[in-house]
């Protein structure tokens, strides 16, 4: 007696090759059903493998790295440059050079949830992860861009392993002896796109925080960057002790209230 779709589809689970016995015979069941599960497992398979591929390609640099003599292998990321309220948060993630964990990629390209697992799954793999904040008074004092290598700095100088070469995220840091800069590093990287899930995150959830305690923003959902949602709590309650205060429009509207 053919054993049942719901069965077949179950034991499709566990198989990670056409050459499995199972698939086989799979092949040569002849009822609908089943070929569309085989199809279904030829469609994953080849996702799988693109995710692979993808990993492999963006472990080109570590690799590099490596082949020259370096060993603990730094990715540096921030977020935070945009919005009109909270910190510039950075992370710095060594990864193991075995890291196998497919699907890590520039954090603005991932779903929340995505990004929520992978965090704690890179938090657990990690050889080292470091985390740099810097607040709106710093940012609002020094300007984004001097506050945002403060932060990467401050990351890399958290890390439990002292880095010997580090992978950044556009800018030049000058804070390792050795390090590279890569425009688009968080999708070219897969210890930089570590660094931009870790630094994404961890903002985000500071940010729902900041929420709870400043409400009428929109701060869970919009992070503090300028949605007409936000915008409009400016309008009406004018800045929060978050703000940064020498971004336009908050600018504007606080020079207004203090005139």
């Amino acid at each position: 007696m053919a054993e049942k779709l719901a069965i077949i589809k179950e034991r499709l689970q566990l198989v990670t090759s056409e050459a499995d016995p199972f698939f086989q015979e799979c092949l040569l069941d002849e009822r609908k059903g089943v070929a569309k599960l085989v199809a279904s497992f030829r469609r994953e398979q080849a996702k799988k493998e693109a995710l692979f591929a993808q990993l492999e390609a963006m472990k080109y640099y570590e690799n590099e790295a490596r082949s020259k003599g370096f060993q603990v292998i730094a990715g540096i990321d921030e977020v935070g440059r945009g919005p009109l309220a909270g910190p510039v948060v950075a992370a710095a993630v060594v990864l193991p050079a075995d890291f196998d964990i497919v699907g890590v990629n520039d954090s603005k390209q991932l779903s929340e949830a995505k990004r929520d697992h992978l965090y704690d799954t890179i938090l657990e793999k990690a050889l080292a992860v470091g985390i740099g904040i810097k607040s709106h008074e710093v940012i609002d004092n020094i300007n984004i861009y001097e506050a945002t290598k403060l932060a990467m700095a401050d990351a890399i100088d958290a890390l439990s392993m002292k880095p010997d070469f580090c992978l950044i995220d556009a800018m030049p840091l000058k804070h390792c002896e050795h390090e590279l800069s890569l425009i688009k590093g968080d999708s070219k990287s897969v210890s930089i796109a570590a660094a931009s899930i870790v630094a994404k995150v961890t903002r985000d959830r500071m940010m729902a925080k900041f929420d709870e305690e400043f409400p009428g923003y929109g701060f869970a959902k919009n992070m503090g960057y300028g949605t007409k949602v936000h915008l409009d709590g400016l309008e009406e309650q004018g800045v929060c002790p978050i703000h940064r205060l020498t971004f336009a429009p908050v600018k504007n509207i606080f020079l207004g209230t203090k005139s």
